[in-house]
């Protein structure tokens, strides 16, 4: 563990943000003086930040047990916490732990126990069942997003992790929706409540579409010309409908992702990454990414199923409209079917059709090598600036895991820089480049 421990305005510089919104400010004031916190605040506001960097000042460096557990209810948010973390340079390792990827692996990089592990519920109780590492220096307790967590049906596993955390001293929760009722096993006494869901997203407009057709799939089509090539997430309740839509999208050479609870993790994890990097522009998925993964501010998206719930509706709202920027949420309706009544119908008469680029101007490139061969974003971009004769232009987002990267380079160069660049040296290690 690092000496040197860095300020919150080390960290905010690190992380190229000029100062904290007022949600923030306001949740470090009360999680600072208070052992029990809830903070209520839409989805994109930047809660990650908010709790953490409190949490940095009840670290101790001199101890070297886990201090701190981080509850997510998904994968990518326990992935996305870790990477966050990793990018304030805290001085403080972390690790996240989640089912689909291998206890072996766990338990080989909890030997070195973290200050603060993050993981999914039922992969966190397996581990404190098994005394995988010492529990007895874990003081704080972070259910992100808890309440998504009790609707997925991890209650059981949650009020366990409580039994087995005797020593908690600070909790902190957090959610994007309203009036969820916390269980009497999280233990919070008189709370300080941060909420920041009142205020209404003005910015954010609602539109319906209708349908003629009950499959709604030319009406979609006809929408996505009508918005343009920007970026936006098709909405669909169930992962075959995804299938449906996609294999008609393919049809008609729209370029696209997926992202859906049913595909393996490295899928679903390169999906976001193509989708962050301008790969994709357009995502076809599941409410799992209606809130807490890490994607880029949307200028739309598409219910092309009408979401079940109000609590849906409003989080899959809350992808776009974000952080004072401008969207718009289409609701496509067939022209036989009712609205729920949290929607309200305000039709648009036409749809101005503009052209969909068939070709999408980045393609992400996989690198065989990532943070643990002490690989550094600047290392992969003088690789490809030099060596791979790119112009600035032509080279996108880099994006660094712990045994690979990501990155990605103007269509139109794309097989010329791997056909230079494949077994290349970066560092002391020989990678491979390939497309994904």
């Amino acid at each position: 563990m690092a000496n040197h421990i860095k300020s919150e305005e080390e960290i905010l510089k690190k992380l190229k943000i000029a100062k904290l919104n007022p949600m923030q400010k306001e949740a470090g004031t009360a999680i600072k003086s208070s052992r029990n916190t809830i903070l209520l605040s839409p989805t994109g506001t930047g809660k990650t930040l908010a709790f953490l960097l409190p949490l940095l000042e009840d670290l101790d460096p001199e101890v070297f047990n886990v201090q701190a557990m981080i509850l997510v209810p998904s994968r990518e948010l326990a992935i996305q916490i870790e990477q966050v973390i990793r990018e304030m340079g805290t001085g403080f390792k972390a690790n996240a732990v989640y089912g689909g990827r291998s206890s072996a692996k766990d338990r080989l990089e909890l030997k070195h126990p973290p200050a603060i592990i993050i993981g999914t519920p039922g992969r966190l109780a397996d581990h404190l069942r098994r005394e995988t590492f010492s529990s007895e220096a874990i003081k704080i307790i972070i259910l992100d997003e808890f309440d998504k967590s009790l609707e997925i049906g991890f209650k059981e596993e949650m009020s366990e992790i409580f039994d087995l955390l005797p020593a908690i001293e600070k909790r902190i929760l957090t959610s994007a929706t309203q009036n969820v009722e916390i269980p009497g096993f999280v233990g919070m006494k008189d709370p300080k409540k941060v909420n920041y869901l009142s205020e209404e997203v003005t910015l954010l407009k609602v539109k319906t579409v209708n349908s003629t057709n009950k499959d709604k799939l030319d009406s979609l089509i006809n929408l996505l010309a009508h918005i343009g090539n920007k970026p936006g997430i098709i909405f669909c309740n169930f992962k075959d409908s995804i299938q449906f839509v996609s294999d008609f999208l393919s049809e008609n050479n729209i370029p696209h992702g997926t992202f859906h609870g049913g595909m393996e993790q490295q899928d679903r994890e390169r999906a976001l990454i193509k989708f962050r990097n301008g790969t994709h522009r357009i995502i076809i998925a599941t409410d799992l990414a209606a809130r807490g993964i890490d994607i880029p501010a949307l200028n739309f998206i598409i219910h092309y199923q009408l979401p079940l719930k109000e609590a849906e509706f409003t989080h899959r709202n809350g992808r776009t409209a974000r952080m004072e920027e401008k969207g718009t949420a289409y609701v496509l309706k067939w022209e036989k079917e009712q609205l729920p009544e949290f929607i309200e119908e305000s039709f648009i008469q036409s749809l101005e059709s503009n052209s969909i680029k068939k070709e999408t101007e980045w393609k992400t490139l996989f690198i065989s090598g990532g943070r643990k061969d002490k690989i550094s974003k600047g290392d992969i971009a003088g690789l490809f600036f030099k060596q791979g004769n790119l112009n600035k232009d032509e080279l996108g987002t880099i994006e660094l895991k712990q045994d690979c990267s990501f990155v990605s380079v103007v269509s139109s160069k794309a097989q010329e820089v791997i056909k230079t660049l494949d077994n290349s040296r970066l560092k002391k290690k020989k990678v491979r480049i390939r497309l994904v």
